[in-house]
């Protein structure tokens, strides 16, 4: 059973459709919030989710369109869907939260913990950044301007081999407005410069990954005046899959080690 309630033990809309709580861990000393890619779902991180010690909470975000949420209007853009996950967060940060974005979720993370530090005035325990190049790296992408069979084409690209990423074809067609409006806001985001964070920033990328190279990863570390970690590993666009227990060490590893640093919201 899933138990969205909050820490107050209120089961609020935005808990309910937002946040997913599948292994609750009410002891732990912080949460991770995962952050899922374009086109995908809560349930990519609930190996994530079950991996982890008690110390740390996994806190899985669910965007509109797609499974249980399938018929609820899409958000078709970072900054309208980084307002809502942050006010659906709002209720969890009574202890520290750090982010973890794959992809698109990367970015989400990032506008994040911005509207964090900016509204709120706290430092997370730490933003990974992972598959996505850093906001201050643009490329001219226009997947979402394709017609379905160029979308599914992406897909089947960046999945590769492994077809438990891609999923079931049929299903993946059902949600193809919701990958369309992901791929939309990923591919028309723009970064408006400011401030760095002052989190720790850890950057994780596969070394061949088409949708990133290396350099791109890299650049994360100046979007922080916190401690930045950059890791490679080899793989393409969904490397974590074949890393993830070695992702999983480092994840707690940082965690760990920097939340007893780490203000929470006020």
């Amino acid at each position: 059973m899933i138990d969205n309630t909050d820490p107050a033990g209120r089961d609020t809309e935005d808990n309910g459709l937002w946040i997913r709580r599948f292994h609750p861990r009410p002891d732990s000393d912080v949460r991770l919030v995962c952050l899922p890619h374009a086109g995908g779902s809560a349930s990519f991180f609930f190996p994530v989710s079950q991996a982890m010690p008690e110390s740390v909470e996994v806190l899985c975000v669910q965007y509109p369109g797609r499974q249980d949420r399938r018929k609820e209007p899409l958000i078709d853009n970072i900054p309208d869907l980084a307002d809502r996950v942050f006010a659906a967060l709002l209720p969890w940060a009574e202890k520290p939260l750090a982010l973890f974005g794959h992809s698109m979720g990367a970015t989400l993370a990032f506008e994040i913990a911005r509207r964090f530090e900016r509204e709120r005035g706290t430092v997370l325990a730490g933003v990974f950044a992972s598959g996505r190049r850093a906001p201050s790296a643009p490329r001219h992408e226009t997947v979402h301007e394709r017609d379905d069979e160029g979308i599914l084409r992406e897909l089947r690209s960046l999945s590769g081999t492994n077809t438990q990423i891609l999923g079931d074809e049929e299903v993946l067609r059902m949600v193809l407005p919701a990958i369309r409006a992901d791929y939309r806001a990923a591919e028309t985001y723009t970064y408006e410069p400011g401030e760095p964070l002052r989190c720790p920033v850890v950057g994780l990328t596969g070394d061949d990954d088409p949708k990133v190279t290396v350099a791109e990863a890299r650049a994360w570390g100046d979007h922080t005046d916190g401690a930045f970690d950059f890791h490679v590993f080899p793989g393409g666009h969904f490397f974590l899959a074949n890393h993830q227990r070695e992702i999983n060490r480092l994840i707690v590893d940082r965690l760990t080690t920097r939340a007893g640093n780490a203000p929470v919201a006020g």
